[in-house]
């Protein structure tokens, strides 16, 4: 069975979207496709919500989340305490979010990075496994911030 990754955007990265989607159904993937449906004007959060909401019912486990700066989505995303969204713009970096940080959204700015590169930092994000070991500590900090402390 075909892993199911989820893919959003604003309208900004509409385009963008369209064609990581299609390429990664090339590449063997379920792709949930939750918006936006055009070049027509929306709200990033609305749809970095639906991402979130996502992850959280288990939908799916992981997904890309694209708008122009891929800031706005990124921040909406990160709003919900069960998703780990990295924006990136290059492959080493899509590669540490996940290695490193246990990402579960991978955030991409479409204004910002031209498609060859987007697929690149998929294509990192999602052949790349979390390194647990000392990161996991890191991880579930994020998790769960009472387990945070005040460095020394």
């Amino acid at each position: 069975m075909a892993e199911r990754i989820a893919i959003v955007s604003d309208h900004a990265a509409y385009a963008m979207k369209a064609e990581l989607a299609e390429h990664l159904r090339g590449e063997g993937y379920d792709v949930l496709d939750l918006g936006t449906t055009s070049t027509d004007s929306v709200d990033y959060p609305d749809y970095g919500y639906r991402m979130a909401r996502a992850i959280a019912e288990g939908e799916v486990e992981r997904g890309i989340a694209l708008c122009g700066s891929g800031i706005g989505i990124s921040i909406a995303v990160n709003r919900h305490p069960h998703c780990r969204c990295a924006l990136v713009s290059d492959g080493l970096a899509a590669r540490l979010a996940r290695e490193h940080n246990d990402a579960n959204v991978l955030a991409l700015g479409a204004r910002l990075i031209g498609v060859e590169t987007a697929r690149d930092c998929v294509a990192n994000f999602l052949a790349t496994p979390f390194a647990g070991g000392r990161h996991q500590r890191r991880v579930d900090k994020l998790t769960n911030p009472d387990f945070a402390k005040e460095p020394a």
